[in-house]
């Protein structure tokens, strides 16, 4: 029996999904040029696109030698380590049960992709590793443009430039409004909080997502909602600077800062809110709607309680009536859970999910919806290996040609 090979293209921090929405894994000659071809039609400096031609190069080549060849692509995802590293492993795992491949080989561009050459190993043969370099860089140009390369990603560039900038703006303003060191301090408390706890990317997304045009009825709510938040800030720094005349305490400072911004900042949220929903309804994305509304509606409730907090803080109502708001701001919540719970269930009904693709928030294809129990929230995903998995349907992020779930 002639022996079968595999070529393979690894893309570790899925561009391909990021640029193109296209998922791994990419199976086949076809199919992998097409999705180099609009890989490098969305970002012609991108050197996955040119890792994927050579794979398809390779292909050919031990084709016409004689070889019984299969050409694929696996991708893994942004956040690089743990992530990709299953990911690369889950796609891996379906190809060579699809293709039963006597060895391997791997065509990268020698950069991240070749830590991933102990998972294949651990699976398969690897007989070849073909490294791909431009041939205008040298070793020393090659560090320096994919140096330059990485920083023109949103994720680097955020980490290298947008936070020393943002913490420089910081004290030039406190210096400026002898606000003192506390008042960045707490700030970056805050971005840190939002980091820990994965709140910056769905920030950074709903505002990529937010597609300004004053063709939109919605562009008039957006804007009303950034001038209503640089409002609050403005109240904010009034009320901080006044409160600083007429008491040393921190503590009721900052309290007098959280009063004034979210004086206003919840008007703010709802202009915004209301201007997502009228885009993701003109989509037709009445689920992603339901989804954005009920994420805004726990933000100005966790608003309420913190105004309320700090209206405590510095004496403007009794305990009693601290309690009293934080109990109703909490039954309110409530009822926004029950209440998105029941729009979310009405949705699935008519949005007739069943029989469509399901994928994960990192492109990763998991399966075909077989069947729905709105009753019990409940869908049924059937994947490649002929295993179900149940899902919770409030795991559903977005609801459109597919179905995305965290």
């Amino acid at each position: 029996m002639a022996e079968r090979i595999l070529v393979l293209a690894v893309d570790s921090d899925n561009d391909l999904y990021r640029k193109t929405r296209i998922t791994g894994p990419v199976i086949g000659r076809t199919d992998n040029l097409r999705a180099a071809a609009k890989l490098a039609l969305a970002d012609p400096s991108d050197p996955d696109s040119n890792t994927m031609f050579e794979a398809v190069k390779k292909y050919d080549e031990l084709r016409k030698s004689g070889y019984s060849v299969t050409v694929a692509t696996i991708t893994g995802a942004e956040k690089e380590g743990y992530v990709a590293d299953r990911e690369l492993s889950r796609q891996m795992d379906i190809l060579l049960d699809r293709f039963k491949s006597d060895s391997l080989v791997l065509v990268t561009d020698g950069q991240s992709d070749t830590r991933v050459l102990p998972l294949l190993k651990s699976r398969i043969k690897v007989t070849s590793v073909d490294i791909l370099r431009m041939k205008q860089a040298e070793q020393l140009e090659n560090t320096y443009f994919t140096i330059l390369e990485k920083l023109k990603e949103p994720h680097y560039a955020r980490i290298v430039f947008g936070i020393p900038a943002v913490l420089f703006i910081l004290f030039a303003i406190s210096y400026y409004f002898n606000f003192g060191w506390e008042l960045p301090i707490a700030l970056i408390g805050v971005y840190l909080v939002m980091k820990g706890f994965g709140l910056e990317e769905a920030l950074v997304s709903s505002f990529k997502g937010l597609g300004f045009s004053i063709d939109r009825l919605s562009f008039i709510f957006y804007i009303g909602a950034i001038l209503f938040f640089i409002m609050s800030l403005v109240i904010a720094a009034g009320n901080y600077g006044t409160a600083a005349k007429t008491t040393p305490n921190q503590l009721s400072l900052i309290g007098y800062g959280i009063e004034g911004f979210l004086l206003l900042f919840p008007v703010s949220m709802v202009l915004y809110l209301i201007g997502k929903i009228i885009d993701l309804e003109n989509k037709r994305l009445k689920y992603k709607a339901i989804t954005e509304g009920t994420y805004v509606g726990y933000a100005i409730i966790a608003m309420i309680l913190l105004y309320i907090v700090s209206s405590w803080v510095i004496g403007q109502i009794y305990f009693w009536q601290f309690l009293l708001g934080s109990m109703i701001a909490l039954v309110i919540g409530y009822g926004i859970s029950t209440f998105s719970a029941f729009l979310r269930k009405r949705a699935i009904r008519k949005s007739r999910i069943k029989d469509k693709f399901v994928i994960n928030d990192i492109g990763a294809f998991i399966g075909k919806i077989t069947q729905v129990d709105p009753k019990r929230g409940i869908i049924f995903v059937k994947t490649d290996y002929g295993s179900v998995i149940r899902y919770d349907i409030d795991r559903i992020t977005s609801v459109s040609d597919r179905v995305m779930i965290r």
